[in-house]
């Protein structure tokens, strides 16, 4: 490892003002034996393993142009923009895009592109920065992740030396008086003692730390990181039956004093969507040897179920659902909002991973319709592409069969340039997200059937047309027009590790990152799960 190069400060050497005199340790324990996720069979046969490979070899097409506009055009930056082919830096200056897929380089076969970046990656200097603080969340889940996923899958050494260089300074973010992190770590005020949490976080920043932060723990020794994030599962287990809806929490949180308060508003989109994925996720990497995290999934999903998931009243009475939101009014009545958003569609493969971890097919028949869903959206505007915000005529109830379409209640709330059962637009574009895509992916894995498939490869053809560019794929700003979409020069490194990950890998036989071997974290990087008691490097 000549090439390592090791960063200039220590962050570990930092004196701490509120220091944790006892950490707590990893569950310990042989894990349960844990059910099996994926299918025993998938729909197959020569001619279709065959399409499977000519379209995955599209998908690594596609990631090719991008990367390599990206390495001649914007190597070391955080992002490419893919229609000026200039480089940028959104997210301090730490080559992003290039941590952010080193996993999907190894993934996808090309391992003289992986060794070339991880020596890239060697000489990187966390204090080396653009920025006078970072985003603890966007940086665990993007940098962090992609560090320790890529450490598991090849084994280099120097990516967790990185990883736990990188570790050490997002561990800084808890050093506050409530050891609950702020959104935004900024370097100076932490290193002169004055952190503190903030009195209105968005939920999902603190509460989607614990996959990446428990694999460093497991893969050091080091307990420090676990414990910094279990006293963020205590704070949800504490609150849980006590907010306004009992069973999950509101969009934002007070880390100054720990609490949830004056929550009115809940959803499973922006602000709050990864706090409730991690859940089960974490079920699963701790191999069971924790029984928290099942419970907070489990009483999660049954609040979500309840209240958050509707039906939508359509001409064809398709039996989907969608993940909406719900506000609580002063006299304490819950009302459901049939807005939906892109970000909400990871729900369909959350269910259905759900569904397999705690033996409830009624969750991966959920996962299913909820999948279905998102599908249908994207079917319904014209460029085959869902909207990142877009609202429905809901039916009654989710329980019934779906309720009988009535024209009349639609012309008079909805939009008659919308698809039928759409009444809003409240954002048209599409900013290359993978949710969507996550769920196919998910509930492929889990049920087999080749539909799933099918409607991926449909979708990736729809983007590509939309969105490709001379250097990469750009976001797009309305997906109903489909003459010459209006393209911006963005393209964030979730397209490359996200979204054209979960497209190849949907193309690809079910044993490459077996979801019984692998749990994949908010951006897609995939951490080992827990096998024995001894299991951890």
């Amino acid at each position: 490892m000549d090439y390592l190069v090791k960063s200039s400060f220590d962050w570990s050497s930092l004196p701490r003002r509120w220091p944790v005199t006892k950490a707590k340790d990893l569950p310990k324990g042989k894990p349960h034996l844990q059910p099996r996720i994926q299918a025993d069979g998938r729909d197959s046969g020569n001619s279709y393993d065959e399409r499977l490979a000519s379209w995955r070899k599209e998908v690594k097409a596609t990631f090719l142009k991008s990367w390599r506009s990206y390495k001649e055009y914007a190597w070391m930056r955080d992002e490419l923009a893919p229609i000026s082919g200039n480089g940028k830096d959104t997210y301090g200056g730490w080559a992003a895009t290039l941590i952010d897929n080193l996993d999907t380089l190894w993934i996808m076969d090309l391992k003289e592109e992986f060794i070339e970046a991880v020596e890239a990656v060697a000489k990187i200097d966390w204090a080396n920065t653009t920025a006078i603080g970072c985003n603890v969340f966007e940086t665990t889940i993007r940098h962090l992740g992609g560090l320790l996923a890529a450490y598991d899958l090849s084994g280099q050494r120097v990516l967790l030396i990185k990883a736990t260089e990188l570790g050490n300074m997002l561990y800084a973010a808890f050093d506050t008086p409530t050891r609950l992190p702020p959104f935004w770590l900024h370097f100076e005020t932490v290193k002169n003692g004055e952190l503190v949490g903030d009195v209105r976080q968005p939920s999902a920043s603190p509460g989607s730390l614990s996959l990446e932060f428990t694999r460093l723990s497991q893969l050091t020794g080091d307990p420090k990181y676990y414990d910094a994030i279990s006293r963020i599962t205590d704070l949800l287990a504490e609150s849980q039956s006590v907010t306004k809806i009992p069973g999950i929490w509101p969009k934002f949180v007070n880390t100054r004093d720990g609490q949830f308060r004056d929550g009115y508003h809940f959803t499973l989109g922006a602000l709050a969507d990864s706090l409730y994925e991690y859940l089960p996720k974490m079920h699963a990497m701790l191999g069971t040897t924790d029984a928290i995290y099942e419970l907070l999934a489990k009483q999660s999903l049954s609040a979500i179920k309840d209240h958050i998931l509707f039906r939508p009243m359509l001409p064809g009475r398709e039996n989907i659902l969608f993940s909406g939101n719900a506000h609580v009014l002063d006299s304490g009545r819950i009302v459901k909002e049939p807005q939906v958003q892109h970000l909400s569609c990871f729900t369909g493969g959350m269910f259905g991973l759900a569904g397999r971890l705690f033996d409830r097919p009624d969750y991966v028949d959920i996962g299913v319709q909820l999948t279905c869903g998102c599908i249908h959206a994207y079917n319904s505007f014209a460029t085959g592409i869902a909207p990142e915000i877009f609202t429905m005529l809901p039916c009654p109830s989710i329980t019934l069969d779906p309720c009988d379409w009535d024209e009349e209640i639609w012309r008079a709330v909805g939009n008659m340039s919308l698809p039928e059962g759409y009444t809003e637009v409240r954002d048209a574009g599409y900013l290359l997200r993978p949710e969507a895509i996550e769920s196919i992916f998910v509930l492929y894995r889990v049920t087999g059937r080749r539909e799933f498939s099918d409607m991926a490869h449909k979708i990736f053809l729809n983007i590509q047309k939309a969105t490709e560019t001379e250097y990469g794929n750009a976001a797009i700003d309305d997906v109903r027009v489909t003459d010459s979409p209006t393209r911006r020069d963005s393209m964030e490194s979730f397209w490359l590790s996200e979204t054209l990950k979960y497209f190849y890998l949907i193309f690809s036989p079910p044993e490459l990152i077996s979801l019984d071997d692998w749990v994949l974290n908010t951006e897609a990087h995939p951490l080992k799960r827990l096998k024995s008691s001894r299991e951890h490097l």
